[in-house]
């Protein structure tokens, strides 16, 4: 076989993570859409359902990140004999470090060890790389953006256990079902639901997450070829949907958008059930490679963004509770007047803090004044031109990783608003209760939809942190978030999870016989 041409694999495979970024896939659009038509429109879920909507089209039509967070790219690549895998694999970093640079990914590689972010994904370990041989001349890529809040909510169980509302699951099919289901009720909103869920039934504990996210490989409309687990699926599609989650942990009738359950073989003393939580913004394509010219031959469940039907008309609203705009610096008055399920439009001024930020700001002063202000658990896409910062995509991080530190946060320096999504503990809702703070869920993954609403980065702090863990001081308008968590006790997540855990335990009697 003749060497391959490696630029035009480099620039094939650039195409690649381009697209998967910025455009999602024809089935998992369809999945959406449906979903949407299922929501009681009168809900925060369906409005929630809308914003995702909108952002789905502006992301396709800017070529900009779907989502900040690009998650860990992780490819799947099968090579005929004969083709050199190291020229593939330098590919794909070059691809990767390239996208970084134009801001179609987020520099999202980090050193475990010290904490620094290298700055165009690459790492060791980043990107994950898994390589096959087969007997076909061409070559075959598939990507999967898959992000940290969804990467978190993951699980794995080590059967038989006890699942709380459950009860036991055994070493057969009616405890996989249980596990399936436990997955999808601890995930809530925190994995930016309606998600997607890949499941592998056996295999040791690393085989098994790995054949897990495989399953994510699968298209969302396909029938699993074995019946017993085609009738899985299709029960936990149906049963998922009644825990009453919704979208974005808000309540409603959509929680699940997709089940696909594979299964390998296992130890005799180990019996694991694997489950890969993705959220909506379901980011995979895959394409077929000439092995010769490096050119694409074919795409695969793509559609075309020019081609694209629209996922909805632009209304601009997240919400239909009472509608109330705020400006910092904001008083406590202003904080005691909201209620959970209020709609509010935030102008002016905000600053962007996830994980570093608030492990810092627990031993030293915050480089900007924050008394009565905004804090965004953000980290954004941002690249930097000549006429300074610009923000390319900024939707919510999940907010529970920084339960350890919110209370004293808020207590410090006086911040009046935590915009984030997920909802946060009893700890954070306890310290805005008696400080006079309230907090805010923006729309997971709707990370257009939000730098839309930036007019200016008017500084940036603690770039030794790296791009998404700076404090970024931004200017914005119309930024529109709902509260579910209030300054008077009151927790909309509290409720949902106290609601869907109930009708968890419905599901505990056998279903599927030994």
């Amino acid at each position: 076989m003749s060497p391959i041409d490696r630029s035009q694999l480099e620039n094939s495979l650039y195409q690649l993570v381009v697209e998967t970024s910025t455009n999602l896939p024809a089935d998992v659009r369809q999945a959406i859409r449906a979903a949407r038509l299922r929501e009681d429109a009168a809900t925060r879920s369906a409005l929630a359902m809308g914003t995702i909507a909108q952002n789905i089209d502006m992301a396709a039509d800017d070529a900009l990140p779907i989502c900040q967070d690009t998650g860990m790219p992780t490819f799947f690549v099968h090579t005929p004999v004969g083709t050199n895998q190291l020229h593939v694999k330098e590919a794909i970093r070059n691809a990767i470090a390239r996208a970084t640079r134009d801001g179609k990914l987020r520099p999202n590689s980090v050193d475990s060890l010290t904490g620094a972010n290298t700055g165009d994904n690459l790492g060791a370990g980043t990107p994950v790389m898994h390589f096959e041989q087969w007997e076909r001349d061409f070559i075959e890529v598939k990507l999967i953006l898959k992000g940290g809040g969804c990467e978190n909510k993951n699980i794995q169980y080590a059967l038989p256990m006890e699942l709380p509302g459950l009860g036991k699951a055994g070493r057969d099919l009616d405890g996989v079902r249980k596990c399936i289901l436990h997955a999808v009720h601890q995930a809530q909103g925190q994995g930016c639901s309606a998600g997607f869920i890949g499941v592998c039934v056996g295999g040791d504990r690393t085989s098994g997450y790995e054949g897990a996210k495989e399953q994510l490989l699968r298209s969302v409309d396909d029938t699993n070829p074995d019946p017993r687990l085609a009738e899985l699926e299709a029960y936990v599609m149906d049963k998922a949907n009644q825990l009453g989650i919704g979208t974005m942990g808000f309540g409603g009738e959509i929680t699940l958008l997709g089940c696909k359950i594979g299964v390998q073989n296992r130890l005799p003393a180990s019996f694991f059930v694997s489950v890969a939580y993705n959220c909506w913004a379901y980011r995979r394509l895959g394409m077929l490679i000439d092995a010769t010219s490096g050119a694409i031959l074919d795409w695969q469940y793509r559609v075309p963004a020019k081609e694209a039907q629209p996922m909805v008309e632009l209304t601009g609203k997240v919400g239909s509770g009472r509608q109330v705009t705020l400006e910092a610096p904001i008083s406590e008055a202003q904080i005691r007047e909201l209620r959970v399920g209020d709609v509010v439009t935030i102008k002016g001024m905000m600053h962007t803090g996830r994980d570093a930020i608030h492990a810092y700001l627990m031993t030293h002063d915050a480089p900007v004044s924050l008394e009565g202000g905004v804090l965004y658990h953000c980290g954004p896409v941002a690249v930097k031109g000549e006429h300074g910062w610009k923000i390319l995509a900024a939707g919510p991080t999940t907010s529970i990783r920084e339960e350890p530190y919110q209370a004293d946060v808020i207590k410090k320096f006086g911040l009046r608003a935590i915009i984030g999504k997920g909802g946060m503990g009893a700890k954070t809702l306890k310290a805005l209760q008696e400080h006079g703070a309230v907090y805010l869920n923006a729309i997971g993954g709707a990370a257009q939809y939000y730098a839309r609403c930036v007019d200016q980065v008017e500084g940036v702090d603690l770039m030794e942190f790296g791009i998404p863990e700076a404090m970024w001081h931004l200017r914005v308008h119309d930024f529109q978030a709902i509260v579910t968590m209030d300054a008077h006790g009151n927790s909309l997540h509290q409720q949902v999870e106290s609601t869907s855990a109930d009708k968890l335990t419905q599901f505990a009697e056998p279903v599927f016989k030994k």
